[in-house]
């Protein structure tokens, strides 16, 4: 089991580098949001994975169609996804829902103002008994 964890727990396997169709120079709002928020999902996943390799919890996560599902030991999930139309990236877990939006390039919670990768670590601490810290999870200024 233990040689398992130094593999990524990934079971999705998607990984955004461009989204196709879009020009590679200047771009949209929404596909600035995009590419944002799927470096930040793939970041997420990145981070729990390092985490992982000094930790005995037990967890695996996939990431399809920007959606991170997170699925814990004790058969709890939490949910971590883009929405687009609000360009958010929104939390499920046990202790509630959250919504993150781009403001300073950091995402921050629409309700307390904390940031994403604290309020992750808290709830994955709570809800996995994992420790695990995300470093910087850039987001695009808010946009009016």
């Amino acid at each position: 089991m233990r040689e398992a964890r130094r593999k990524s727990r990934n079971i999705g396997g998607d990984v955004i580098t461009h989204i196709p169709g879009e020009p590679e120079g200047p771009v949209t709002t929404d596909s600035t949001f995009l590419a944002a928020a799927d470096a930040t999902l793939v970041a997420i996943g990145a981070a729990i994975d390092h985490a992982l390799e000094d930790s005995d919890a037990d967890l695996d996560w996939s990431l399809v169609d920007g959606i991170l599902e997170i699925a814990c030991e004790n058969g709890s999930k939490v949910i971590v996804n883009r929405h687009a139309p609000n360009r958010e990236i929104w939390v499920a877990a046990r202790r509630g829902g959250f919504h993150f939006r781009g403001d300073g390039g950091r995402w921050r919670d629409t309700r307390g103002g904390g940031e994403l990768g604290a309020s992750l670590a808290a709830i994955l601490h709570e809800q996995a008994g994992l420790a695990v810290a995300f470093g910087d999870l850039a987001a695009p200024e808010a946009s009016s």
